[in-house]
């Protein structure tokens, strides 16, 4: 009898739906031919959620994402909800998922395929073979702190302010998290804050040096995220699990990203606390790249990046890391057969539609299969 799931497809805005549409496509292929079932139900989130329903994502949609064994999200915003009101603007449907969901550990891996070398600004010998996850806080410091705000000064001028701030258990548990996955992979940490000029870094060195003492077969150091940010463009294969406050998180996670050529060939996972009487653990999965609206409806997106959520899904969530290893071999198999879309498109390679790219992944994963067998 096939183990069945149920996902909540939140396809969202600008490329959002084209990349989504992928997934469902190679979801639906392994409800066919893998000893799996994948429920799809799709809702609206972000800018598609404020035009039908004023609001970036209802409370009904937040009530089946938790329903849901995992979330799997397209992107949201573009310049046709700018001036909408900022507290109902379309990231504010992602913000809130995250939050009542409980997301707090966002995992960003980058790790460079050897046939897109050439795609990154950096010198080959320095990136090759590198694999570095970070591992970000990601519902609490500077973006959710109050109080928050912008204020008219009684000498007339405005005044902008925001609030870091961290508890001990918020910083403990996504230290957990990070130990968790080192033991699987290096068994190597590297906590980045400002604890040189900020409380809230101060603390969090804190915390983190005595979780250590739980976890001491793992190596730990510390680094100033400002020199984490240096130290990923010198040399960036001195990391393997990097562990971060929201705000670091994002702008490291981001440089990290582009150490590997393009956006659109990065997954994510965000994950919530395990509750202990079901097993299940709130989970969202989704491609670091935006909404890229100036090319949606073209056919000219990555659809890569999404469909390496959906395998981080399968690993994370639903504890298919066989069939997620297989879908990450035909991504790899793609590459090196020289199949790109537009914004990885190099000399000599083939430049291929959204949905080929896709149909391209499903004809991989049947080579696999027909080798195995």
């Amino acid at each position: 009898m096939k183990n069945t799931y149920k996902l909540m497809m939140l396809a969202g805005d600008g490329i959002g739906p084209e990349v989504m549409a992928e997934v469902s496509k190679l979801a639906n292929w392994l409800n066919s031919n893998e000893d799996i079932g994948l429920e799809l139900e799709d809702e609206l989130v972000g800018g598609a959620s404020i035009d039908v329903n004023k609001i970036p994502v209802t409370d009904a949609t937040i009530q089946k994402c938790k329903e849901a064994d995992a979330v799997m999200l397209g992107a949201v915003g573009g310049a046709k909800w700018d001036d909408v009101d900022y507290n109902i603007r379309p990231e504010a449907g992602l913000l809130k998922i995250r939050k009542d969901l409980d997301l707090f550990a966002n995992l960003r891996p980058a790790i460079v395929f050897d046939a897109l070398l050439d795609a990154s600004s950096l010198k080959p010998d320095i990136i090759q073979g590198l694999d570095i996850l970070i591992v970000r806080e990601l519902t609490g410091g500077v973006y959710f702190g109050e109080p928050r705000g912008i204020e008219t000064m009684p000498d007339g001028q405005q005044r902008g302010f925001n609030t870091q701030t961290y508890t001990t258990s918020e910083i403990e548990r996504v230290t957990e998290v990070a130990f968790d996955l080192a033991r699987k992979r290096s068994k190597k940490v590297t906590s980045c804050e400002k604890a040189n000029v900020m409380e809230s870094g101060k603390l969090w060195r804190q915390v983190v040096t005595n979780l250590h003492k739980n976890h001491t077969d793992i190596e730990l150091s510390h680094m100033y995220a400002d020199n984490c940010a240096m130290q990923l463009l010198r040399n960036p294969k001195q990391f393997d699990v990097i562990v971060t406050d929201n705000l670091f998180g994002d702008i490291l996670s981001d440089e990290a990203a582009m150490l590997t050529g393009s956006l659109g060939m990065l997954p994510s996972a965000s994950l919530g606390k395990t509750d202990p009487s079901t097993g299940k653990r709130y989970a969202m999965y989704e491609p670091v790249h935006g909404s890229a609206p100036d090319i949606a409806g073209q056919g000219k997106a990555n659809p890569l990046a999404t469909i390496l959520s959906f395998a981080m899904c399968l690993r994370y969530s639903l504890d298919q890391g066989a069939l997620a290893e297989k879908i990450e071999q035909a991504v790899q198999d793609i590459l090196n057969n020289g199949l790109r879309t537009a914004d990885i498109m190099a000399h000599n390679c083939q430049e291929i539609s959204t949905s080929a790219m896709g149909d391209a992944v499903i004809d991989h994963i049947k080579s696999i299969l027909r080798k195995a067998a």
